[in-house]
Order: structure tokens, then sequence, then C-alpha cells
């Protein structure tokens, strides 16, 4: 599938999608930055596909590109988004990264969580822990390979067509455990973080990099409380103070108070708490997380929990 030649003539043409020179018909269904995703249809099979086109104007982008592809392909799990397809293609003097990707027709956890709002409504409880279990179970697979997602946000996860969580945009994933030694490399991570790690997610150890320390796959576990809350009160924790103008990096340093809601058990509240520590040893890891969602699971309907 990474075969560079295969990619358009081969796979894409077996799908139907590309017609001709100037590449497939697209249906434009996001843009950010220097990268564009389409909607594309093949023609022989009949599916719909999400077409990622990253513009590459020198080396380093190539190889970043090159990078999220083969982050994708380490990974064959239910709630990590997979790789149908990939391939760098020349125009002119420029490259443009093409990754070919399932299509969720639910869109995003975000666009769910809009949804229901624009109602007056949120996620239901039972709603909240079935995703969660499914985005814990997505980080803990990347985790146990020796990576950190590292920009984990309701934007980022896609919803399948049961409800079920598919992590995607993999382009800021790195290794887990970055060891910092000195004050030029903790800089330099922190000007890297400050790029690709959405601000209102990001955890408070990437605001200000020590010289001497180590950033772990704790950072996730930050970003996946921000996700939790986002869900229960239809906003992140940080949103407001970014989009009022406000020193996100100052906020995340004192403890999160969590609002009051009849909506939500003491159960779910205290989960959330400790996600949102500050020290990110305090935080619990991804594997104890998902033993302690999986225990605040719901009773299936008509289930019977009587032991005789």
């Amino acid at each position: 599938m990474g075969n560079t030649a295969l990619f358009p003539q081969g796979i894409l043409l077996g799908l139907g999608i590309v017609g001709d020179d100037h590449g497939p018909s697209l249906t434009p269904l996001a843009h950010s930055g220097f990268s564009y995703v389409d909607l594309v249809e093949g023609l022989h099979d009949g599916h719909f596909y999400a077409l990622k086109r990253i513009l590459c104007h020198e080396q380093q982008d190539r190889e970043e590109a090159q990078r999220e592809a083969d982050m994708h392909r380490l990974f064959h799990h239910p709630n990590i988004l997979r790789l149908v397809a990939y391939c760098m293609r020349e125009r002119g003097s420029k490259h443009e990264a093409w990754l070919l990707l399932p299509f969720f027709k639910r869109g995003t956890l975000w666009n769910e969580i809009e949804r229901l709002k624009d109602k007056g409504n949120f996620l239901t409880e039972d709603q909240i822990l079935l995703l969660l279990l499914g985005i814990c179970r997505g980080l803990e697979a990347i985790h146990a390979k020796g990576y950190a997602h590292r920009d984990l946000k309701p934007t980022n996860i896609l919803l399948g067509d049961e409800g079920q969580p598919v992590l995607m945009d993999l382009g800021s994933m790195n290794q887990a455990r970055i060891h910092v030694e000195g004050s030029r490399q903790a800089l330099a991570l922190q000007d890297w973080a400050a790029q690709r790690c959405t601000i209102s997610y990001r955890a408070p150890e990437l605001f200000s990099v020590q010289s001497h320390c180590v950033i772990d796959e704790q950072t996730d576990v930050w970003s996946l409380g921000c996700v939790l809350y986002a869900m229960m009160f239809g906003e992140g924790p940080y949103d407001m103070v970014f989009q009022k103008g406000d020193s996100v990096a100052l906020a995340v340093q004192n403890q999160l108070s969590i609002p009051q809601s009849s909506r939500h058990s003491s159960a779910l509240r205290q989960l959330l708490a400790s996600m949102m520590t500050v020290d990110p040893q305090q935080r619990p890891h991804v594997p104890v997380l998902l033993s302690q969602v999986e225990a605040l699971q719901p009773i299936p309907p008509g289930q019977d929990t009587t032991q005789i």
C-alpha cells in the first residue's frame, strides 16, 4: 500500500477514485493549515473515503507526512483510524502527500457534543462512559507501542456507525518518554508543543518545559481529562479561557474547579479530577483508568446481576 507508483494508478484507480491526470473528483470536508481533507467516492466499490492531502514545501514536510502514514500503519485497532493507502505526488516543484482514510459520516465527537448542545442537551453518563472506554482502549494501544498521541481533543475523535470512538490525526504522535537534558532542548520541545498540541487541551508540563525532566505519555491523560470535561459540560475546561484571550498557561497551573451537576455521579467526577492533576506523576496511567472505566460501565438491559 505504501508503494508510490501503485497508489494513484493502482489502488485509487482500483477504487475508481482517480479519473484523470488532475486527480480525483473532490468534495471538501475540512481544511487546516497546509492540509485539506476531501470526500472521494470509490466508483468500483461504492464506498466513500476521506482523502487527506498535505502540501509539502520542504523535505521536512515530506518526512513528517511519511511519519504520519507510518504511525497509522503501526496499528490495527478498532479505536484507531486505519490508513487505506498512502503516496507522495509531485505537483510541479511542490509535493502533496495523499493519505486515503475511511470516511465517517457521523463526524467527530465534537460534532455530537455541539449537536446536543444546540438542543440544550448533553451526553448521558452512560454514553460518556462507553465513549471513554473506547478512547482509553485506543490510547492504551498507542502507549503500549511506546508512543503518545499529543493532540487528543474532541475534534480528533471520530464516531463510527455504532457510536464507537476512533482516534485520528496521528501527525503529532511521537515517542512517549522524552528525556529533556538542558534548556535548549526544553525550549525546542516547548516550541514544538506550541505548534502541534492544541492550546486548550495541552498539558501544563508542555507550557513551561523544565531544563531537566522527562515528558511522558501522561500528557495524553491530561488531554483525556479535558475531553471528558467537554463530554460532561459541552465545552473544554479551558476553551473559554482561550476565547476570552486570557492565559491558558496560567490557568492550567491551578487545580481545576469542576462544576456541580446532578447529571454526573461522584465516581465520574472523581475520575475527571484524577486526570486533571497538575503534577503528571500524580495522574493515573491509562491501564489504571481503563480498569476504573470498565468497572463503571452500565449494566446491559435485561442482564441480571444477582448471584445465586
